[in-house]
């Protein structure tokens, strides 16, 4: 039997790809045949998956699609078309960011996402069950629709991380940091409903209140160009430029670099459907300070330090109990490596299998 997914971008460096990745590679060991189609595909992955207008599979050849959503695409449509010509369709919902986060930056993009939603809902009728990588995208889906739902969190070879980090990043940043204090890193795209801007401000207030010599990392490609502007005058205004680097998307071995020197993760987003960076900082042993939204409290499952306020001096201090060494530091680094575990590929991969075969069978 063929198990396809099929997605609107597969990109590197990215948690989707990655695990559309991995999901084939969990299938084609349980002796399914499994490709990857796409709209969109980005180098270096030309050679995994093929435009989804060359498939020419036909319904009643023994196939089951898995449509990865997270963004408004034609696909959906076409996907609809295949339900309705017989072909067994399950979902695997990643999370939409509501338009509102885009409205004021980058307006062409808020009406992408907000039909994405309509997109969403539009499907619910032609999902056999539909996975999600959370409990709060699981309550999203249920609301416009989804009847038969499944939590599989996204998948993720934990051991990956553990691969040895680019030796000449490593070198500089080890350099750097012994003329520096408190290393803060973030994680994700330079996007508003990740809320950088505060990620920023509660940085300033820690320099000023409690290390002068803090230094503060945001490691991600950018979606709005107006966005990460106001992120670059935002560093001037409040003079730290010294201080703050704002990268775009690293290398896998890079950006193990910045985890090897990292003191905490900070996360301040307001939307998340699962949040990896936090996984991977919790797997490798960086505490993580994080605000009480989307689905990062469940991400986190108790370790880390939720925030249910943004105000920089709240967050500031938070981050000194995570920065400072001790028993309490320990504890929460422990407490990291025990929930990442629960993420682990062995765990993750069967919950996947076992919803796609469940419905196999019905």
């Amino acid at each position: 039997m063929r198990i396809d997914q099929y997605l609107p971008g597969f990109a590197p460096f990215d948690a989707i790809g990655g695990h559309t990745l991995m999901a084939r590679k969990v299938l084609r060991e349980a002796g399914y045949q499994s490709e990857i189609w796409a709209e969109h595909i980005l180098a270096p992955l030309g050679s995994e998956a093929r435009p989804y207008h060359e498939d020419t599979h036909r319904a009643g050849e023994g196939r089951v699609l898995i449509f990865h959503t997270s963004t408004s695409s034609p696909m959906s449509a076409w996907i609809r078309a295949r339900a309705e010509a017989g072909e067994l369709v399950l979902g695997d919902y990643h999370n939409i960011t509501p338009g509102k986060y885009f409205e004021r930056w980058e307006p062409a993009i808020a009406a992408v996402m907000h039909n994405a939603r309509k997109e969403l809902a539009m499907l619910a009728p032609y999902m056999a069950m539909s996975f999600a990588d959370s409990a709060y995208n699981e309550a999203e889906l249920k609301e416009v629709g989804y009847q038969n739902t499944v939590v599989c969190p996204i998948l993720v070879d934990l051991e990956e991380y553990h691969r040895p980090a680019d030796p000449a990043t490593l070198e500089r940043l080890r350099r750097q940091r012994e003329r520096t204090g408190p290393h803060w890193l973030f994680v994700g795209r330079l996007a508003p409903n990740k809320c950088q801007h505060d990620v920023i401000g509660a940085f300033a207030a820690y320099r000023k209140f409690f290390d002068a010599k803090a230094r503060l990392t945001l490691v991600g490609g950018g979606t709005s160009p107006h966005y990460m502007r106001a992120l670059q005058l935002l560093v001037a205004e409040l003079d730290l430029e010294g201080s703050v680097e704002l990268l775009g998307g690293l290398s896998d071995a890079e950006l193990l670099a910045h985890w090897a020197v990292a003191d905490v993760f900070v996360c301040l987003s307001e939307h998340e459907g699962f949040n990896v960076p936090a996984l991977e900082a919790m797997e490798l042993g960086v505490p993580v300070v994080a605000y009480n939204a989307g689905a990062v409290p469940e991400t986190l499952g108790g370790a880390g330090i939720v925030v249910a306020d943004k105000d920089p001096l709240v967050v500031a201090a938070a981050v000194d109990q995570a920065c400072r060494e001790g028993p309490e530091r320990d504890r929460m680094i422990a407490a990291g490596r025990e929930r990442a575990a629960d993420f682990d590929l062995t765990k993750t991969s069967k919950i996947l299998l076992a919803g796609i075969e469940a419905n196999l069978d019905a």
